[in-house]
């Protein structure tokens, strides 16, 4: 495994991040607990979780990912300071946490304080606004109408991210948590905090985590650049576009267990026609090279110039494996001018 610098922090981190938001519902602690142990075994020093997981989200299980974390973390306190553990405060929407309230300095510290407890630990190595409080063109709403500029009120959404920064100004200060972050977030939205930042001396975001895949690669090279010259940590999340490019969703197919077969994971916005031709022909790289197409996505995401860290999760543990093993693999030329191809030709499929 190798590592490098989380952004302008001091925080070493491994190139694979094991996502957790299936420990709770597709995953139990004995998974969670297998799952710990297999990152660890192969250099993973990088955990990402949130308030609002499992996924997906529902009253009853909200918060149990980072529970079942805590747990762990309890059982294995001598651990903690050799990982680096991220977690999220839920944006507006989920009318169950917080009755679905915008991020604020008062709402940040509450869930900040519960999340703690919830993970049994005393800080958060990076705190990460899980989405903004405007609508931003995430979740498959990156296409023209879905987000309308006019409908925000600029100032309004300025004064609000004063407010949060103050919230992360007095939690830097009382020292739950050590840095923070962004996700599901734009050039504009970081541009403005990093301004804000400096107007109001509070530390800069050292990370953003965004979708990122080869079917969904709108953020390069444009946010991927800002975050490289600002030095801020740029993480893709999904990076197998929710499985979907490991191929076993070609043809209609539903494994039982898999993601597509729970409630409000049909697939969302990314099985559409295009999509599916794209996987197939990197399902046919894959093949040619000698490697699982999850490898294959997993390599090509890891080798894009800017990322830092990619985040990965799994059900079982031969999956865990199999995309830990994808980041050992370097892609060759041949394979990568493969690769352009495809994606020159289905820059943006879903």
């Amino acid at each position: 495994m190798k590592y490098t610098l989380l952004g302008s922090s001091e925080l070493s981190v491994s190139k694979a991040c094991l996502g957790t938001m299936t420990w709770g519902i597709q995953n139990t602690q004995a998974d969670t607990d297998a799952q710990m142990a297999m990152a660890i075994d192969h250099g993973v020093n990088f955990i990402d979780t949130a308030e609002m997981y499992p996924i997906p989200p529902n009253a009853q299980t909200s918060g149990d990912t980072e529970r079942m974390l805590g747990d762990w973390l309890k059982r294995h306190a001598h651990q903690r300071k050799d990982l680096v553990v991220m977690t999220k405060v839920a944006g507006s929407g989920i009318g169950w946490i917080r009755e679905g309230s915008d991020i604020s300095s008062q709402t940040l510290t509450s869930a900040l304080d519960a999340s703690l407890d919830r993970l049994n630990t005393d800080y958060i190595d990076v705190y990460q606004l899980h989405w903004p409080n405007r609508t931003s063109p995430h979740f498959g709403k990156h296409w023209p109408g879905k987000v309308d500029p006019n409908n925000t009120d600029k100032e309004q959404e300025v004064a609000g991210m004063r407010d949060i920064l103050s919230g992360i100004k007095q939690a830097i200060g009382a020292g739950k948590i050590r840095h923070w972050g962004l996700s599901d977030d734009t050039p504009w939205g970081i541009h403005t905090y990093l301004r804000l930042c400096e107007e109001m001396n509070v530390p800069r975001p050292v990370s953003i985590q965004n979708e990122f895949s080869l079917l969904h690669a709108k953020d390069w090279p444009y946010l991927i650049e800002m975050c490289h010259f600002e030095d801020i940590a740029y993480l893709p999340w999904s990076p197998l576009a929710t499985g979907m490019l490991s191929g076993k969703y070609l043809d209609d197919a539903r494994p039982k267990g898999s993601r597509w077969t729970y409630v409000q994971r049909q697939g969302l916005f990314r099985d559409k026609d295009a999509a599916q031709d794209a996987t197939r022909r990197y399902v046919e790289i894959a093949h040619r090279a000698g490697i699982t197409p999850s490898q294959l996505a997993l390599a090509w995401c890891n080798a894009v110039p800017g990322v830092t860290s990619t985040i990965i999760g799994a059900t079982q543990l031969s999956q865990l494996e199999e995309n830990l093993n994808g980041f050992d693999i370097s892609l060759d030329d041949s394979v990568l001018r493969q690769i352009n191809d495809v994606f020159k030709r289905y820059p943006q499929p879903y």
